[in-house]
């Protein structure tokens, strides 16, 4: 086997209110909404969001189950999407005024390192912002 066609495509979650998750992502994180499907059949609804192409670079799927009303949990596995950007302590300021929960505010790591910062989506998935130039 030969891992060196092999790329990362997308990491789903699944979420409750798809408007309101699109909204956090385009609008307060600045991806954009690739594509969005909806699946009759199946009453679900796929939308993909990201920096870039899907072509060229990783997304988020974001799976909407139709008449889901109550939160999903979150489990022990699934750990945070990590976003690199220029200055955390301003997104965090920014994110904070329209409401986004922030467990961990912008500061750098406990034991040396890069500036950091977690915030939550509508679901409470985890994100981190890591200060990348």
């Amino acid at each position: 086997m030969d891992a060196s066609k092999f790329r990362l495509l997308h990491t789903m979650i699944r979420v409750r209110d798809l408007d309101r998750s699109l909204d956090f992502y385009t609008r307060l994180l600045g991806m954009r909404l690739l594509r969005k499907k909806d699946f009759p059949g199946g009453e679900f609804t796929l939308a993909f969001v990201g920096y870039g192409s899907e072509e060229t670079d990783a997304v988020i799927e974001l799976t909407h189950n139709w008449g889901r009303e109550e939160d999903y949990g979150k489990g022990e596995g699934f750990g945070h999407l990590a976003l690199a950007v220029p200055d955390p302590y301003a997104v965090c300021e920014a994110l904070e005024k329209e409401g986004v929960k922030i467990p961990r505010p912008a500061g750098p790591m406990k034991h040396g390192g890069s500036v950091i910062a977690f915030v939550e989506d509508p679901d409470g998935y985890k994100i981190e912002l890591i200060q990348r130039s």
